[in-house]
């Protein structure tokens, strides 16, 4: 039985469409369309909204969150470095670890088939990382 409290307030999806709303620009199209291709990709994903206002996109983990600046719209996916990248649209963030970003600018337009492939590549670590560490669990108990 879980015992965390559930969060007030209206929920992720309601706050995402607002968050578009007020972009009312072209980050807020840009944000809806990329909303879109994720839920296409993974039409069982979960939207969540961390961090004081981030959108979050999750599957066995998050795949990306999605953050409005000025002049760009950032998808950030926190297990990008593992993830193949053949259409090359990683463009922020590329010297770290484990983080890769997508940066969307003013007139952009984003490979759809090739962001969707990100996103089930993405789910795809995410769902083997949760079978690894429940093979690595089960092999801890029965060590013991």
């Amino acid at each position: 039985m879980s015992t965390a409290k559930p969060p007030e307030g209206p929920p992720a999806s309601v706050l995402i469409d607002q968050r578009i709303a007020d972009l009312n620009d072209w980050r807020g199209q840009a944000l809806s369309r990329m909303r879109q291709l994720i839920h296409e990709a993974a039409p069982e994903v979960l939207e969540e909204w961390k961090w004081n206002g981030t959108p979050v996109w999750s599957l066995g983990g998050i795949l990306c969150t999605g953050e409005s600046y000025k002049s760009a719209v950032k998808l950030t996916f926190l297990k990008g470095a593992s993830l193949p990248d053949p259409a090359k649209l990683f463009n922020a963030s590329l010297d770290g670890n484990a983080r890769r970003a997508i940066d969307i600018h003013e007139g952009d337009t984003v490979d759809a088939e090739a962001f969707k492939a990100l996103i089930r590549a993405a789910v795809a670590l995410n769902a083997g990382g949760a079978k690894a560490k429940a093979k690595s669990a089960r092999g801890a108990r029965t060590a013991s």
